[in-house]
């Protein structure tokens, strides 16, 4: 599957939403970030300028242009400017190794590399990697050289002969592929997740109708633009025609005081960042509270900490906790404000475009009963890229598995249980255990591997490692530690590693996660 089917019904096509903002709204505030505040007249011309020196670089309808940069304003810009060409968007992990990223380049095809200055040094390393893929240097603006970032000569960048420039485009077609996001599967091996406009489009409506519509809202975005919690925040913000406070790494004082000073009215955090907001917070006043400009405390990342929860209600905090996924464009379900405090732990109802199951061995469970969830709806991803057999296993009759655990309560609330029954959320990342025992295993003393998750007060879980050498090795763990750390990401390399025999597995042979805890020596209980 290479991109959602394309149609002809008017019925799909919009006006480009930035564009209109810029005429609805054209001074009011878009984005501010690093010290300068874009109108959406004025992010509307810095999008146009880029998209006109992209389609000089020969990118067009279909091209897929991987972005590597951090959160700031050369990405909001280039995200847009994307859109003006029916270009596809590949946000990249900046948290992943070259080789990792190298991996997904290839896997998606992507004919151009655009990075920012702070990324560069990455992006040689992937330009040595894969010397056919052109690169890009995005600029950051800053208020002493003007409203000019973007792309510079200094790296080779060219796509392909250009013959004819192509035209920009003010329409939107709500069918079309507007970014690829790469999140992994169960078996740790990693998807492109299709995200089309009409998934962001219905995605903005739903909860815009659950959390209510205000001119003057103001979004502060301080999770990354790569993850689709970001990005989401950016088509938001507009077709609703909205402000976005950008951040471009969390820092919980700055976000404490960008709270105070801006009037933000909504934020979007994992568990994590909130709690070490409220532990900042408390260092200024114990037991301090927002200003009531702040309407909403948007919570995702995975079930939320009970306590957590209550000590937000204690200082009448509006976190409202909110399940969704890469597939589902970010949010399916999320509480209303309403029911935040009546209804605590629970993530809510679905959003109204998105239809809500819970199943067990695909009957329909009754409610309080635990079972996969599943959703369905034009928020919903229409499949994975050129995976049509993962497609296929993971959305039967227009119903996505997402093989979490939940459960519906009388009412329809939903309460998430656990994310994936091997699935590790550290800091609200997603780390799959296959992905690091992959990376184990290719070392030559390691026989077996096996990752699961640990308790943590910081970060909610980290992963911890046993391993079973192969006979005669003299291996150590602090050797296979350093081995993982040159292959994944640093939050993905083990905590703990426990060298211990064979690991437990069932008649099939497949290994039992859940059963490796039992072998943790006593003295590291």
């Amino acid at each position: 599957m290479r991109d959602a089917m394309n149609t002809t019904d008017s019925s799909t096509i919009l006006s480009n939403w930035l564009a209109r903002s810029a005429e609805n709204r054209p001074q009011h505030l878009a984005i501010a970030c690093n010290g300068l505040r874009w109108t959406f007249s004025e992010l509307d011309r810095q999008a146009t300028l880029l998209a006109e020196k992209f389609a000089l670089a020969g990118i067009g309808a279909q091209s897929r242009i991987a972005v590597l940069t951090g959160s700031g304003l050369p990405y909001v810009a280039c995200v847009h400017a994307l859109m003006r060409l029916k270009a596809i968007l590949v946000p990249l992990n900046l948290r992943l190794t070259a080789q990792e990223l190298s991996w997904q380049l290839r896997d998606v095809q992507a004919i151009a590399l655009l990075s920012d200055l702070a990324h560069q040094d990455l992006a040689r390393q992937l330009a040595q990697l894969l010397p056919d893929l052109p690169l890009g240097l995005l600029h950051h603006p800053s208020p002493e050289v003007g409203l000019t970032p973007l792309v510079d000569q200094q790296l080779p960048f060219s796509v392909r002969p250009v013959q004819s420039v192509a035209p920009l485009n003010w329409t939107i077609n709500l069918a079309d592929t507007q970014a690829i996001m790469y999140t992994s599967g169960t078996t740790g091996t990693p998807k492109g997740v299709v995200l089309t406009y009409g998934m962001h489009w219905w995605n903005a409506v739903g909860s815009a109708l659950n959390l209510g519509h205000q001119l003057d809202d103001i979004w502060l975005a301080c999770m990354p633009l790569f993850h689709v919690g970001g990005l989401s925040i950016l088509m938001r913000s507009v077709i609703n025609g909205i402000s976005v406070i950008l951040q471009e790494k969390f820092e919980p004082a700055v976000v404490n005081q960008t709270l105070i000073d801006e009037k933000v009215t909504i934020i979007s955090v994992v568990a994590i960042m909130l709690q070490r907001m409220l532990a900042e917070l408390d260092t200024r006043e114990p037991g301090g509270r927002y200003p009531e400009a702040l309407r909403c405390v948007l919570l995702g990342g995975g079930p939320a900490p009970r306590p957590l929860l209550e000590d937000c209600a204690s200082r009448k905090i509006p976190v409202v906790q909110t399940y969704g996924l890469t597939e589902s464009a970010s949010q399916a379900v999320t509480l209303a404000p309403g029911d935040a405090l009546r209804k605590l732990g629970s993530a809510g109802r679905p959003l109204l475009p998105v239809q809500l199951s819970i199943r067990n061995e695909g009957q329909v469970a009754a409610p309080n009963e635990p079972g996969i969830i599943c959703l369905k709806g034009p928020g919903i991803t229409p499949g994975y890229d050129h995976r049509p057999e993962a497609t296929a296993q993971a959305i039967v009759d227009g119903w996505l598995s997402t093989g979490d655990i939940g459960y519906l309560d009388e009412e329809g609330y939903l309460y998430v249980l656990d994310r994936r029954s091997d699935l590790i959320i550290s800091g609200g990342e997603n780390i799959y255990p296959a992905e690091i025992e992959a990376a184990l295993l290719a070392h030559p003393d390691v026989q077996e591997a096996g990752v699961c998750g640990q308790a943590d007060t910081r970060w909610g879980q980290i992963p911890i490692a046993f391993v079973h050498l192969q006979a005669q090795s003299v291996a150590t763990a602090e050797q296979l530690l350093a081995y993982t750390e040159q292959r994944l990401a640093r939050y993905k390399v083990p905590r703990a590693l426990y060298i211990v025999g064979p690991l437990p597995r069932n008649a099939s042979g497949k290994l039992l996660r859940r059963e490796l805890n039992k072998l943790r020596p006593p003295s590291s209980s």
